[in-house]
């Protein structure tokens, strides 16, 4: 919503344009000003800031293969007070995750050997009467 009022303000003014959008002209100065003086950031925010940065450092310290769960008791050993899914939100907005161990399983593999039942409505999932389409074993 910011990027819009920024881009028709000149034209149409900041408090027309929230009277529209239905925000409050101080919420947008607020964040205006927010992102000239960072020392204004809510206290979460700076908080979580400061996690991103040591999240990113235990992850590329220990070779980019600890999860969220093991990211998590590094941060508590040197004493950095947080809660696991904290770490894990903020990992999966950094786009970090654990390796994987094992192989992915596979359920079902398709033989091209055998037949496979025809199709005997042509895909034609919709029906013009009721009980006109049923299922034929």
């Amino acid at each position: 919503m910011v990027t819009f009022v920024n881009s028709n303000k000149a034209e149409y003014g900041v408090e027309p344009i929230c009277n529209e959008i239905w925000i409050a002209p101080s919420s947008y100065y607020e964040y205006k000003t927010r992102e000239r003086d960072p020392d204004r950031l809510p206290d979460r925010i700076k908080r979580e800031m400061k996690l991103k940065l040591d999240i990113q450092r235990v992850w590329k310290d220990n070779f980019r293969v600890y999860g969220a769960c093991k990211v998590w008791r590094q941060l508590l050993r040197e004493g950095i007070g947080v809660a696991r899914c904290t770490v894990e939100r903020l990992m999966k907005k950094l786009g970090m995750q654990g390796v994987r161990r094992g192989k992915k399983c596979w359920t079902t593999i398709a033989d091209d050997l055998f037949d496979r039942p025809t199709d005997k409505d042509n895909r034609q999932f919709v029906a013009a009467r009721p009980n006109q389409l049923w299922v034929q074993g």
